[in-house]
């Protein structure tokens, strides 16, 4: 038996053969072609299949892992459509009489070494979606099809590292788990190995190629894999991983209940969504509400500013759909890691305190408008709640609110119909929020707390660097304090206080926040019943044995 350690992407036990996923080697002619005007029809033939191919793999991957994880080939389809990649592929061709595939391949090197330079690391991580889509052309180019190399048989994947478009590519049934000797925790293919429940290993120095074919077992909780484990150890891991499937069945029964603790104290636990691609996920999983309506994607599905009517029917059609649950919409969050080249925003040192989110609202009032007017005439179809992010003063909330009030005085004189009790409130993501929470709770309905940036801000750690993995605390005593004076702020002036970011999820600390007097957490649909079975387990009026 070979043991193999690595980075663990999901607690979950994967049982099966081995199959190395590698790709065929193909030569790339250095000599000079004479007629050039071909090779950049090839090319363009080729970009425009490789574009379609991107829009097919993001509704493949909507349907199966929702918005937040099939965005990041609409990203791709822009990046194929880039000027000055498209335009440094032509020049190669043209200006040195290349051939398409050297063109192709030399640029997207180029390209992918420019963006690895780079100090932000969300560009950086660009690198990798550079060398995808100039690999997506390339398979065009030379006719070769990858999808033959997962093979037809259930298996555990090894490979060296696997881009977004091939692990969405994949056939699920076939996928048992994966093993990649590179990778990051915080990839795009290791949220989708979360968000489709597959046992992932990563950063596994010891693949060898004479695993292929080999019996394994993928042991995400102890973050390691057993090459030809002993009968024992496979009896005990099939063991292990039928209690897991046991736990899933139970979890299902817990539908139709409610978040309530065993002493009486019940709460909301709402889900978090990217736009109408997840709204049978909140219902599939029971969810109260939606405690986090990302709207920014909206805007990264349009190659220009949507118009208010277009952002009306995406809101309406969420609002209609989930009623009476609440939603609560969050107003645009652009820049920092989701930008848009039509918004024209400029290259920043430090995008993650630089120009985003509601900084970008309150100077460029028109888009604002836009938006906040669609979401009012939304509101009468359904339970909206609407709150602004990353306010770190109350002077931006009181701005934000006067737009808002500026909306509805339009909307009044028009006659459109929109809900006058809809709820206004502010997210919590500074430390500089957290310390004036009680100057904002005057002005707010709710808070909602978003751990992510929180966590980021307090500690002074960019969550986009993976180098900093080793550094990162997310049940760090100072943010957990932090939430805590939030609560106690919110309370103090009778508003509800709720989580939506990813500690609402932590079931590690949901009796932690049900003792601090959270009213709400909002997650990932598929965290709701595991959320909701702790919730029920846990008895406030004992004191904690934590």
């Amino acid at each position: 038996m070979q043991v193999g350690t690595g980075r663990s992407i999901l607690n979950g036990i994967a049982i099966g053969k081995l199959k190395i996923y590698k790709k065929k080697d193909t030569v790339i002619s250095a000599a000079e072609v004479a007629d050039t005007a071909a090779e950049v029809a090839r090319f363009e033939d080729a970009r425009a299949k490789a574009i379609d191919q991107q829009t097919a793999l993001y509704e493949k991957a909507l349907a199966e892992a929702g918005e937040d994880i099939a965005e990041v080939f609409n990203i791709h389809a822009m990046m194929l459509d880039d000027d000055d990649f498209v335009d440094a592929i032509k020049e190669i061709i043209n200006g040195q009489h290349k051939c398409a595939e050297y063109a192709v391949k030399t640029a997207g090197d180029n390209q992918a070494a420019v963006f690895a330079a780079m100090d932000d690391p969300y560009l950086q991580a660009r690198s990798a979606d550079v060398i995808d889509i100039a690999q997506a052309i390339l398979d065009i180019l030379q006719g070769v099809d990858n999808a033959t190399l997962q093979g037809t048989e259930p298996s555990i994947l090894v490979a060296e590292d696997l881009a977004p478009s091939e692990t969405v590519r994949m056939d699920k049934s076939l996928l048992l788990g994966f093993i990649t000797r590179e990778g990051s925790s915080n990839s795009h293919t290791a949220i989708l190995a979360r968000s489709m429940n597959i046992p992932a290993l990563i950063q596994c120095k010891v693949i060898q190629d004479d695993w292929d074919g080999k019996m394994a077992v993928v042991d995400g909780y102890n973050a390691c894999v057993y090459v030809d484990p002993t009968p024992d150890l496979l009896k005990s891991l099939k063991k292990r991983q039928q209690e897991d499937q046991k736990k899933q069945a139970l979890l299902q029964e817990l539908k139709g209940k409610s978040n309530t603790t065993l002493d009486g104290k019940t709460i909301n636990v709402f889900a978090n969504i990217g736009g109408m691609s997840d709204v049978g996920a909140v219902q599939q999983n029971d969810a109260d509400g939606v405690g986090l309506f990302r709207t920014e994607f909206v805007y990264l599905n349009c190659k220009d500013f949507p118009t208010e009517d277009y952002q009306f029917e995406a809101y309406k059609q969420v609002l209609e759909s989930l009623a009476p649950r609440k939603v609560v919409v969050r107003t645009c969050d652009i820049g920092a890691d989701k930008t848009v080249d039509y918004m024209k925003l400029d290259h920043e040192e430090n995008p993650a305190l630089g120009y985003r989110a509601i900084r970008i609202c309150l100077t460029r009032k028109d888009f604002f408008k836009t938006q906040l007017r669609a979401l009012l005439r939304a509101s009468a179809y359904g339970n909206m709640s609407i709150m602004f992010p990353m306010i770190t003063s109350l002077r931006e909330l009181q701005d934000a609110k006067a737009v808002l009030d500026e909306c509805r005085a339009e909307l009044r004189a028009e006659g459109k119909k929109f809900d006058e009790k809809l709820e206004v409130g502010t997210m919590i993501e500074t430390p500089a929020a957290v310390l004036i929470a009680d100057e904002l709770a005057e002005e707010c309905d709710f808070f909602s707390i978003g751990t992510n940036d929180l966590t980021q801000y307090t500690c002074a750690l960019d969550r986009q660097n993976a180098k900093l993995e080793p550094f990162f605390n997310p049940h760090h005593p100072a943010v957990l304090r932090a939430i805590k004076m939030t609560i106690d702020a919110g309370h103090r002036h009778g508003i509800w206080v709720g989580i939506c970011g990813e500690l609402g999820a932590d079931t590690a600390l949901t009796e932690t926040f049900l003792r601090m007097g959270v009213d709400e957490l909002s997650m990932n649909a598929k965290s709701v019943l595991p959320v909701r079975k702790i919730i029920r387990s846990i008895d406030l009026s004992k004191p904690s044995d934590k």
